[in-house]
């Protein structure tokens, strides 16, 4: 079977890739192998200003309407909302943190992210905010789950799914690029972690980090607002909610834990008393695919350009992918640069 492109990895940079270059009129085939990724985990957070200095992301006024369009389009398609816009409040943990706010209300260029200060003497209810609270806008969260099953249906109604696991001995290079029955034009790698395995691409630096996310059941009155006191807090319903996440580079694995359960409830008790009383519904972990520079990895290997790579969004891939899905769809279809190539990495790992 010829086709256009073999994507490996049906994360949520692997299927809205697919989804793209599947509507741009290419044979693309997908294949993943059936287990929970790190993308179905994942709170996908859009939050535009991040970081005690609340810094503007790279790229955010083109990154942010690119990706609201895009699971706009999802939605219409799919006929089901995958995309939740919400404000975030933004509990502030010193009076450093509200005088860098104070700094980037200042600039024009923020105004259209960071709303009104509450201050400390104007309390919300069963919120401790001792240093007051900014609500930022234009944020909200991603339904990763149920809009990746939903791609994952799509693609095996179109025959273009197939679950495997990849044993990259088994992938031909020459005479011609060939796995299983498959000849693609090109192979591309979208594996989240598991790149750090893969022979082609285990020289990008990875920066590996482990996180765990709580999903509780609580009957304190919340405002319906996403919170973000370090950790955060997306509000489900009345009485669900989700709190995540740790921060673990050590222990790279998927196992929950009691010690990353117990930082996540002992940071929300610090936001509301009322938290104390919680009970767990679930507790999962995973591994983000982040990197040393916080941009992300895409582009064709030096040595063999039929094999290439769209990964490394860590926590900020519900953003990105979608604009950065457009511009290595433009890549591979006609040759357009590439804002973040992994070319950056080429001096240092090959010669010649």
């Amino acid at each position: 079977m010829t086709i256009d492109y073999l994507i490996i990895g049906q994360g949520l940079a692997g299927s809205l890739l697919a989804w793209e270059l599947i509507q741009r009129g290419c044979k693309v085939i997908i294949v993943d192998n059936g287990k929970e990724n790190a993308s179905q985990i994942a709170a996908g957070l859009i939050n535009p200003v991040t970081g005690m200095r609340f810094v503007k992301s790279v790229g955010v006024d083109s990154l942010l309407p690119t990706a609201q369009q895009c699971y706009s389009e999802l939605a219409d398609f799919f006929q089901q909302s995958f995309y939740r816009e919400k404000p975030m409040l933004r509990l502030f943990r010193s009076a450093k943190e509200l005088s860098h706010c104070l700094k980037r209300l200042q600039n024009p260029d923020y105004h259209d992210y960071l709303g009104a200060i509450t201050p400390t003497d104007q309390t919300i209810k069963n919120l401790i905010t001792p240093f007051g609270l900014l609500e930022q806008k234009q944020t909200g969260y991603l339904l990763t789950r149920p809009l990746l099953a939903s791609l994952k249906d799509f693609f095996i109604a179109r025959q273009c799914y197939r679950q495997a696991n990849i044993d990259y001995q088994n992938i031909q290079l020459q005479p011609t690029l060939r796995w299983q029955d498959i000849s693609p034009k090109q192979i591309i790698f979208c594996e989240g972690h598991h790149a750090t395995g893969n022979p082609w691409f285990s020289w990008l630096p990875f920066q590996l980090v482990k996180g765990e996310i709580l999903t509780l059941e609580h009957q304190s009155q919340l405002p319906d607002k996403i919170l973000n006191f370090g950790d955060w807090l997306i509000p489900l319903n009345d009485h669900h909610i989700r709190v995540g996440a740790t921060f673990d580079r050590e222990n790279l694995n998927n196992l929950p834990t009691e010690c990353g359960k117990n930082a996540l409830l002992t940071a929300l008790n610090t936001i509301s008393a009322d938290l104390t009383q919680v009970r767990l519904l679930n507790h999962q972990a995973n591994i983000r695919p982040c990197t040393l520079d916080k941009q992300p990895f895409i582009g064709h290997h030096p040595q063999h350009l039929k094999l290439a790579v769209f990964n490394g969004f860590g926590a900020k891939g519900s953003l990105q992918i979608p604009e950065f899905c457009r511009h290595f769809a433009d890549n591979l279809l006609t040759n357009t640069p590439l804002p973040s190539n992994i070319q950056r990495y080429y001096a240092t790992h090959f010669t010649g």
